[in-house]
């Protein structure tokens, strides 16, 4: 069991104040990892910073369009020159939007290119730069633990969510790249792998799942029907895999593509 741990290691986490990603940071911060949070909504990433830091653990925001070079540097720098190095980096921007996924009231046929573009970049160019920039430190060191997020929706893609499906797609092709090209041309110690999370509610996807009076959608009901541990999953449930993919413990694993998902992605229906 004393694999089992990320204590002493920087963790930076893109999109940091979302809901997964904060509870991941509160987890990996009571797992004894320092933790750089990164975020464009850096008011509330620094709030988070605060938080983690009352409990007694060590973290820090720092503002960051995942979006645009120069700025995943500045934050590279700023991260490199307080925590001296990185050793985790887990890429968690990323979402979705109701104006690139199709409904009775927009068909695919008028979904307006730039929602389109906005999810596709979002999720899967807002996860290639900042590997490209924290990536250059870890083969500088020749370590490091890169996890993506990855979706369901990459296995077989959802009704209705055409950018996100092919951009969570893309992000699980990126992961098996990423991981061949930084153990054949830089170092075997550093490791790529994804979370696929299955269905969970939250802001991102709560207009899908519930109506307004707070019952199910249709779409809700397939989901919960589809799953067979018959519930959505909770944010927290993510934490335990990311901290074993980012210990020791999985010094063997990259390129994988973990489902967590209740059983979904198993389940045929009958």
């Amino acid at each position: 069991m004393a694999n089992f741990h990320i204590k002493g290691k920087t963790a930076v986490i893109t999109g940091a104040s979302g809901i997964l990603c904060s509870t991941l940071a509160r987890e990996l911060a009571a797992h004894g990892a320092k933790i750089a949070l990164l975020d464009i909504a850096s008011e509330r990433a620094g709030q988070l910073a605060q938080e983690i830091n009352g409990a007694g653990a060590e973290a820090v925001s720092f503002y960051c369009d995942v979006l645009n070079r120069e700025s995943i540097e500045k934050a590279g720098q700023a991260v490199a020159n307080r925590f001296g190095g990185v050793d985790i980096l887990i890429n968690g921007a990323g979402g979705n939007k109701p104006a690139a996924t199709a409904s009775p009231e927009l068909s695919f046929f008028d979904l307006p290119g730039d929602a389109l573009s906005w999810v596709l970049n979002l999720n899967l160019m807002g996860t290639i730069y900042p590997t490209q920039v924290f990536g250059r430190f870890m083969a500088k060191q020749g370590s490091g633990c890169v996890v993506n997020i990855s979706s369901m929706a990459a296995f077989t893609p959802l009704t209705n969510t055409v950018a996100y499906s092919a951009a969570k797609a893309a992000v699980s092709n990126f992961t098996q790249w990423m991981a061949v090209y930084f153990s054949q041309n830089c170092s075997p110690k550093i490791r790529v792998n994804a979370i696929a999370p299955g269905f969970l509610l939250t802001q991102q996807n709560d207009y899908l799942l519930k109506n307004p009076d707070g019952s199910d959608t249709e779409r809700g009901r397939k989901i919960i029907s589809g799953t067979p541990m018959g519930r959505y999953g909770l944010p927290a449930e993510l934490a335990g895999a990311v901290i074993f993919l980012c210990s020791p413990a999985a010094s063997f694993i990259t390129g994988a593509v973990l489902p967590i998902d209740g059983g979904f992605s198993a389940y045929c229906g009958v």
